[in-house]
């Protein structure tokens, strides 16, 4: 590899007094600017952490390792469980040391992770990203990342490293429980939500992993991606447009992978001629933790660290994180032999000032304040927040009529003898993503207590059903491994009692500590040791069983929905944080009627994948070959404790290329309950130049509807929805014949009453170029009106789904 045919980089536009700061400086101090420090650095939480971050073990007291000042400080509440009052009062004082003992007096941006919350002792733990996108409500997960922003803001950080905009592509990768959805748009909308919400207390996102870093092959962590160019896109790229155009976002994370044998680290390709080029974005990226040593040693596309950071760097990586184990001593070396370019410090140098200026860490008063005396990172409206998320996100996924416990009628008796069996029932670890302080860092530190209050599903349980209800519990086998020994405690427990809920699933962790989670990539979807046995074995005493699975992935449990023996009832749940439990007592009570929909087909075999609902007719199932790739359950299914029926839909007759055009259906409750319906619009290109999907969400929107109403549900869809790219891979909104239509999931179709008629939409006029003025436009907007209090089931054109 060489640098020596870079160009001179062009300096982005700062402010006055960025320039003049950044004209003062050493070369040691732009360096300094442009890294990490790992505070911790015995609390290892990441892979490689001791060998990859040699330059900072001999670093010695903060003192010096901070004389001539600091970039980022990494993880200060996040990397052990601190005081959050104690650490508030040392990092002020600490702060305010380096404004005045550093000779520029620059402070320190403070980041910290925040997938599921603030990832910090005593924080308050939310559901995962699987589950916001099975919640399908942008506007919850914004008040979510709003309530989050607002408590790391009162802690003096300043970014969180969140959300993903990965879009799943295989279910075998152990990161799935940190992205949002199969489909980019959804990954998209809800980003750009938590985006915004997050931004709008003062804390800067940042998305990650730019970009195709889910399309590894075989679903292993770090693996090569083999996305041609219209794979990415026009899947991966979307929602990072989306979050960056509309949400604001203010920082980009580069991805681990390597596409096509060039890594995304050293990509100037991405990392500016079109994130800064085409897209004009102008705030930070950051390297994901040690990417810019891995050109070196997991790439091999870098002799050395000072050979890595040069190309990190020309690629337009500009702050090295956690540490600096390749923009310091290394790339200072490089420099002053004259082997690379300090211009290229410089545009990073200027890149950081002006984002610590946006944040206020500029100014004069910053951190003269006094630290936060007291502080509640899991108040009540953490809580409350938390606990609607959870029963959103909450998927039935079948239902033979044993739920709700209470009965049709939703009167408060339930058996009087419920067994609660598996291992997921009494363990509040098994409610929380990789991304949660508890699995990410508590499991270093087993001396301590998670630090707020979670119930396990046994504990929640029984609150819910009371004392009037004998619960009787069994764990019957662990997440992992072998051992039966506990099959006939708990097959005895389902024998003698009324029904059994049967808790499966997951355990989160990291790199083999788990099976689901950052490098728990797996082979197979089967469920995790002997739990599918276990399942067996409780549903061949003939008790109604309600089999509940509590993951980070789908799993292939189609055995459990269309088998012969199987379970009477079957519940997905994504890790649905401190309230789950209470979340999913409620839906079996009846309290809560379910209203998630899988944001990610349940697969049929791990051979089947990758596969994805938006593929072409050649990528399901067809009579020239064996395999049926058809999952179990499409994308965008669930049931619910209500019948909801479609009719009436109303679509534009024709739209010019580039315009929006108008959708309206009709969506009654014919049910008893109230409930909360995620309409679907879909379609799909009739003829294109390049082979399109057979099914494409258009828009979506949750309405809550009373028993016996019905709503008009009016739909305006930009035309961009359905672009591609064409033969010249320029993206575009091609004339011709589309079809429309509303559907309870992907797989909907009209003769099974869960689907409207499709409407054909004539797009008319020239192919319309996209241009970086589309993402703007090309979000759907929806509204909901009541129509009547008294619909009857009879003026519906479709039956009751």
């Amino acid at each position: 590899m060489s640098d020596s045919t870079a160009g001179v980089p062009a300096m982005p536009a700062v402010s006055e007094r960025v320039r003049a700061l950044h004209a003062q400086m050493t070369l040691d101090e732009k360096l300094a600017q442009i890294v990490g420090y790992w505070l911790d650095q015995n609390g290892v939480v990441a892979p490689m952490q001791s060998e990859m971050a040699a330059g900072q073990k001999d670093a010695g007291h903060l003192e010096d390792v901070t004389r001539n000042g600091l970039g980022h400080y990494t993880r200060v509440y996040g990397t052990r469980p601190v005081e959050p009052v104690e650490r508030a009062a040392w990092l002020w004082q600490e702060q305010r040391r380096l404004k005045r003992e550093t000779r520029l007096g620059i402070p320190a941006l403070v980041h910290e992770e925040c997938l599921t919350g603030l990832a910090a002792w005593k924080a308050a733990a939310f559901p995962t990203p699987l589950a916001w996108g099975a919640s399908f409500d942008p506007d919850l997960v914004h008040e979510m990342a709003a309530s989050i922003g607002d408590s790391m803001r009162e802690l003096g950080i300043h970014q969180g490293l969140a959300p993903v905009l990965d879009v799943i592509r295989d279910p075998r990768w152990g990161r799935v429980d940190e992205c949002i959805a199969e489909d980019p748009y959804v990954v998209g909308v809800l980003a750009t939500s938590y985006v915004a919400g997050l931004q709008s207390a003062g804390v800067h996102a940042t998305l990650k992993h730019f970009v195709g870093y889910s399309g590894s092959r075989a679903g292993r962590n770090h693996a090569p991606v083999s996305a041609g160019p219209r794979e990415v896109a026009d899947v991966f790229l979307p929602p990072f447009e989306m979050a960056l155009f509309d949400g604001g976002a203010r920082s980009v994370m580069n991805s681990y992978a390597e596409i096509d044998g060039v890594p995304l680290g050293s990509s100037e390709e991405y990392l500016t001629d079109l994130l800064r080029g085409r897209w004009g974005f102008d705030g930070v990226v950051v390297a994901d933790y040690f990417a810019v040593a891995f050109l070196e040693v997991m790439h091999a596309i870098a002799a050395d660290r000072g050979e890595a950071a040069a190309a990190a760097l020309t690629a337009g990586i500009d702050i090295e994180l956690p540490t600096g184990d390749a923009y310091l001593a290394p790339l200072a070396e490089r420099i002053r032999a004259g082997e690379f370019d300090e211009a290229f410090v410089d545009r990073a140098v200027l890149r950081a000032l002006a984002q610590k200026e946006e944040l206020g860490l500029l100014d004069p008063d910053a951190f003269e304040d006094e630290s936060p005396s007291e502080i509640d990172l899991d108040s009540p409206r953490h809580r409350d927040i938390a606990r609607r998320l959870a029963e959103e996100s909450i998927v039935l996924l079948s239902n033979d009529g044993v739920l709700p416990l209470a009965g049709a009628s939703g009167a408060s008796a339930v058996s009087s003898r419920i067994a609660v069996i598996g291992p997921n029932a009494h363990r509040a670890e098994a409610l929380m993503g990789c991304y949660s302080f508890a699995n990410h860092v508590l499991a270093h530190h087993p001396g301590f207590e998670i630090g707020f209050e979670i119930p396990t599903f046994l504990e929640a349980f029984e609150a819910e059903v009371g004392r009037s209800t004998d619960v009787v519990y069994a764990r019957g086998a662990d997440v992992q491994g072998e051992d039966r020994s506990g099959f006939d405690e708990a097959v005895a427990a389902a024998a003698g009692a009324d029904v059994a809920v049967v808790v499966v699933g997951d355990q989160a962790g990291l790199f083999g500590r788990g099976t689901v989670g950052e490098g728990n990539d797996s082979e197979t979807l089967e469920l995790p040791g002997v739990q599918r046995e276990l399942v067996e074995a409780v549903v061949a005493t003939g008790t109604p069983v309600v089999m509940i699975a509590l993951t980070g992935r789908p799993y292939a449990i189609g055995w459990a929905l269309d088998g012969e023996r199987r379970p009477a009832a079957v519940l997905q749940t994504f890790f649905p944080g401190e309230e789950g439990a209470a979340a999913l007592s409620g839906v079996l009570s009846g309290r809560v009627n379910p209203s998630g929909r899988l944001p990610v087909s349940l697969p049929r075999a791990a051979g089947a994948q990758p596969y994805t609902y938006l593929h072409p007719r050649l990528g399901g199932a067809s009579d020239v070959t064996a395999t049926d790739p058809t999952p179990v359950r499409p994308f965008g299914f669930g049931l619910s404790y209500s019948q909801v029926a479609y009719g009436g839909l109303v679509v534009d007759a024709e739209v010019t290329a580039g315009e929006s055009f108008a959708a309206a259906v009709e969506v009654a409750n014919t049910g008893a309950r109230t409930v909360d319906e995620v309409v679907q619009l879909y379609g799909r290109d009739v003829v294109a130049s390049v082979s399109r999907p057979v099914a494409q969400l258009l828009a979506f929107h949750r309405v809550r509807l009373e028993p016996g109403q019905s709503a008009m549900v009016r739909f305006s869809v930009p035309t961009q929805r359905f672009a591609f790219s064409d033969r010249s891979m320029t993206r575009v909104v091609e004339p011709g014949d589309v079809e429309v239509w509303v559907g309870a999931d992907a797989a909907a179709t009209e003769a099974a009453g869960t689907a409207t008629a499709r409407s054909t939409l004539a797009v008319t006029g020239a192919a319309h170029m996209l241009t970086t003025a589309d993402p703007r436009r090309a979000t759907a907007e929806v509204e909901a009106s009541a129509v009547t209090s008294d619909a009857a089931s009879e003026s519906f054109d479709y039956a009751p789904r």
